[in-house]
């Protein structure tokens, strides 16, 4: 028996084609985009005190610094410092600070749309993500502390050269800028949120 194939129409193939065509496409532009495979979450940072007398301001501090007034305003503060007996993360150079004035509505408004940023969740419901990605140890403001062990839950805060909060001066209390103390991955911008803006350089 002779079986008859007939061909299929011409508009036909093309439709099939141009089908093809676009999922191939698709398929690209989705793999194009999808999320490279260091763009997972760090977890939330342990305590890193100094250690050692390194006060030059680390690339992470320093772009830290920067993108904070572009951002939300306020004034560059330091970051290094020069090396005591005590202990503290500007002298490794990798904490922030950054002027802001307790005292005006301008300043805590600037401060209270940073904390509320880096501390939201992401699109799929991490706390705190953008301080993760920065290595953001711990910040201080206006008599209060968020620590990344205590997953940035607020406390209250009184500086260990202070006996009484009342005694204490506006910088002790961190009333005219923020503190912020970054991990030694986040100071050296090694964290995810660095990534391109940041040349990574060897320590």
């Amino acid at each position: 028996m002779i079986v008859l194939v007939r061909r299929a129409p011409a508009a036909l193939l093309t439709t099939l084609l141009t089908t093809l065509l676009t999922t191939v496409l698709l398929v690209g532009a989705a793999l194009a985009t999808a999320a490279p495979a260091h763009a997972g979450l760090e977890d939330f940072a342990s305590y890193q005190p100094e250690q050692r007398c390194s006060p030059k301001p680390k690339a992470g501090a320093e772009y830290l610094a920067g993108w904070l007034v572009r951002k939300y305003g306020g004034a560059r503060g330091r970051i290094g410092a020069a090396c005591t007996d005590s202990v503290s993360e500007h002298q490794e150079g990798r904490a922030v600070d950054w002027s802001n004035d307790a005292t005006t509505k301008a300043g805590r408004a600037r401060v209270k749309a940073f904390l509320r940023d880096v501390l939201a969740e992401d699109h799929r419901d991490r706390p705190a993500a953008k301080a993760r990605r920065m290595g953001i140890m711990y910040v201080i403001w206006d008599d209060r502390m968020w620590s990344a062990w205590d997953e940035f839950e607020p406390e209250p805060y009184l500086s260990s050269s202070c006996k009484k909060l009342k005694k204490c001066s506006k910088t002790l209390r961190h009333r005219d800028h923020v503190h912020v103390s970054l991990s030694r991955k986040g100071g050296y911008g090694r964290t995810s949120f660095y990534d391109g803006r940041v040349e990574k350089k060897k320590n």
